[in-house]
């Protein structure tokens, strides 16, 4: 017998995430584990529900699906995040995958279609629906990456000159996913040395309050 996939729905409208339990319950293969209603709840109790994929709003009280995700994959990197959303602007988008959600489905995509992304992001594949694809331009190549709200966290930590072992210890994660974060952080503003995150912190005004200045 198939193993059923374990789905659980963020979202802080009940109607939306009651028609959408009502509408995936129908499917053998599927069983809905639960349905919250902000991402501060999903962070919480995502280790005791354990879903393979997250059906996950954008725009929610206390804590928004960015950063959840982002959160999320930190502490367990194998999950499935699929952002569900009324927004098809490119921004949405773009922002929404590297968060590192695997896949972006409109609301009001035919039922049969969120089936499908699941089903999608289960093999490993990325998916959006066809209004998100449609949206999505490809990018020039010269447009530096912005920095997620999660990098710009780690960042200001490690622009305090603390090391990727105290920021893991601050921000309650594993030292790998900092050096993750931090490699990324390089890369995306084309900066090689710590010196040079501080001096772009400083720059930005990062820092002010905290002490640390040139």
């Amino acid at each position: 017998m198939t193993k059923s996939i374990r789905v659980l729905i963020v979202d802080d409208h009940p109607m939306v995430a009651e028609g959408i339990q009502s509408i995936l319950e129908s499917y053998d293969d599927i069983d809905v584990v639960g349905t919250l209603n902000n991402g501060q709840e999903v962070v919480d109790r995502a280790a005791e529900l354990a879903p393979d994929v997250i059906l996950m709003d954008l725009n929610m009280p206390n804590l928004g699906g960015l950063s959840a995700t982002e959160i999320l994959l930190e502490h367990a990197p194998a999950t499935r995040i699929l952002i569900l959303s009324m927004h098809d602007s490119p921004e949405y988008i773009s922002t929404a995958l590297s968060h590192g959600a695997m896949g972006y489905v409109l609301k009001d995509v035919p039922t049969d279609e969120i089936k499908l992304a699941i089903d999608m992001v289960m093999t490993g594949k990325q998916y959006l629906c066809t209004g998100a694809k449609g949206s999505l331009k490809p990018k020039n190549g010269t447009v530096r990456e912005s920095l997620t709200g999660r990098e710009q966290t780690i960042l200001l930590e490690l622009a305090q000159g603390k090391s990727n072992k105290e920021v893991a210890i601050t921000l309650n994660i594993s030292v790998r996913t900092v050096e993750t974060h931090r490699k990324n952080i390089k890369r995306k503003l084309g900066i090689s040395s710590t010196a040079g995150l501080t001096r772009y912190a400083l720059e930005h005004g990062m820092l002010q309050g905290t002490g640390v200045g040139l």
